[in-house]
């Protein structure tokens, strides 16, 4: 029995010869090359998108940081402008306390002269 008419190996399902000879690819190891290469494809795929996805998420980390970030100096600013606040509105209750005050004397004044 010569090569070509040897049976074919059960493990791959294609004749011994074609194993070497790349010009005698028989359908089964065309299924083969192809599963092969469709398995690759599937996996740089999914490699891509991984990576699409590990960057996408670094992106996101960066601008959920510098979004903390901004909220902590919001925040403090918010504080800041509450205690002005605070402050400016108990001077203006003291100005007007003491404007009050000059009114009652002037019409006191007033009433006396």
């Amino acid at each position: 029995m010569d090569a070509v008419e040897r049976p074919y190996n059960r493990s791959w399902d294609f004749p011994d010869s074609a194993v070497n000879d790349t010009r005698s690819i028989d359908h089964g190891r065309v299924r083969l090359h192809n599963r092969a290469m469709n398995d690759s494809a599937a996996r740089t795929a999914i490699d891509q998108e991984m990576r699409k996805l590990e960057k996408r998420m670094e992106e996101l980390l960066v601008t959920m940081n510098h979004l903390k970030e901004e909220n902590r100096a919001l925040r403090q600013r918010q504080d800041a402008l509450t205690t002005e606040r605070a402050t400016l509105l108990q001077k203006n209750e003291q100005v007007r306390a003491r404007v009050e005050a000059m009114i009652g004397r002037l019409k006191a004044m007033e009433h006396n002269a």
